[in-house]
């Protein structure tokens, strides 16, 4: 069942019952059992596969249950540096230091000098004052939301937010208006209708689309309306610095360390007073052990390798993978819609007996008639593998790459 069937209690519950073959008078066990028969039968049984990465690179392994070596078109590690020798030491290093976890939340006794030293190097790389780490990139849009949503507060979202940003609103006392898909006249209608303060929240990637958000004038309408502007920036390897963008916007710049660091974890980064607010409000951060110490190290060397030389040349090197499957398009993540989920799932199946990982993506995470391939690319991939992705898709009649059909 889609997320959205949750707002306001259960629209569709009736026929789900009936469908499933569940009675109002049933317990836990057969409400349980009806639900996952309900999935199944829908054709949208999941279980998670067990990848083995080879050690060098970690784009090829072998995937259970049949151990099949596969070359994984399907991970977020865009740049390659979750396999990065200095990242990887890193996190040994931490771990010799300070033990596999912090032992507590932050306000305990879990901060380590190298949680101080992250956040620090996180809000230098985005051109903030501050940045207050979470322990996932989720937790971190929670958090956020969650915090500065107060009940007379206007929360408007893209209607093609990541789940965190959808749970987030939810979470929030505020009022919550989706807006069209990047469509900023939308936002600034329902800016002017609205008499409070207001949060403008968007990814600037977006995650099953690859497509950008419209910075500028998201930026522009929240400078005119006083408006607090979010932006999830979890997927925004390949982007234009957003910060010349943002002068004069009081903003949020949310971001993760598990897809272009290679690590695990979150962060908003953002003005002293806003971070100060977080980190003594926000319950996704308060209530919760911090993160370890080996991802906290890690991530601080990626952010080191991100900002030097050798990260120019791992996002062009990116780019150039991105240009030879989808010329001209804005992201590593390249949808190739197929609409059905049959379609979808036999496309996937194809590429998979020729040694290509590209998972299907199915209702509820995409629009139903959206069913898709998300392919996504990464500097670790050779140039042998990318070639050899481009000719299946053509071999499989796939439509042309980089674009919804939406």
């Amino acid at each position: 069942m889609a997320a959205d069937d949750l707002i306001g209690g259960w629209p569709e519950r009736a026929g789900w019952s009936e469908r499933a073959g569940w009675s109002e008078r049933a317990g836990w066990s057969e409400r349980v059992a009806a639900r996952c028969r309900q999935v199944e039968s829908e054709g949208r049984w999941r279980s998670p596969r067990a990848f083995g990465a080879d050690e060098a690179g970690g784009t090829a392994g072998r995937l259970e249950p049949h151990a099949r070596r596969v070359v994984a078109f399907a991970s977020n590690d865009y740049l390659g540096l979750s396999r990065h020798p200095a990242v990887v030491d890193a996190a040994h290093e931490a771990l010799g230091r300070w033990g596999a976890g912090a032992g507590a939340s932050r306000l305990v006794t879990g901060s380590r000098p190298v949680h101080h030293q992250l956040e620090l190097a996180l809000a230098d790389w985005k051109g903030c004052e501050r940045a207050v780490l979470f322990p996932t990139g989720f937790a971190a849009n929670l958090g956020v939301l969650a915090t500065f949503g107060d009940s007379d507060v206007l929360i408007c979202s893209d209607e093609r937010n990541h789940a965190s940003v959808v749970d987030g609103a939810r979470l929030a006392r505020a009022k919550v208006a989706v807006y069209r898909h990047c469509d900023v006249d939308h936002v600034d209608r329902l800016l002017a209708s609205h008499q409070g303060l207001a949060i403008v929240v968007t990814d600037a990637v977006f995650s099953m689309d690859g497509d950008e958000a419209p910075l500028a004038a998201l930026a522009d309408s929240c400078r005119r309306h006083r408006s607090l502007l979010v932006l999830d920036e979890a997927h925004a390897v390949l982007s234009a610095d957003a910060t010349p963008m943002l002068h004069d916007v009081d903003a949020i710049r949310v971001g993760t360390l598990s897809k272009v660091l290679g690590s695990l974890g979150g962060f908003a980064a953002t003005t002293g007073p806003f971070a100060d607010l977080l980190v003594n409000r926000a319950r996704s951060y308060i209530f919760t052990t911090a993160p370890t110490p080996a991802d906290t190290a890690a991530a601080l060397a990626a952010v080191g390798i991100l900002r030097s030389e050798e990260g120019e040349q791992l996002r062009r090197r990116l780019e150039d993978h991105v240009e030879r499957v989808a010329p001209g398009h804005q992201s590593p993540i390249v949808p190739v819609v197929l609409g059905s989920e049959q379609a979808a799932l036999a496309a996937s199946a194809a590429l998979l007996d020729e040694g290509l990982w590209v998972p299907a993506i199915r209702p509820p995470t995409v629009p139903p008639g959206t069913a898709r391939l998300r392919v996504t690319l990464s500097a670790a991939h050779g140039d042998e593998d990318v070639d050899r992705l481009v000719s299946a898709l053509r071999r499989l009649g796939t439509p042309a790459v980089g674009g919804t059909g939406r």
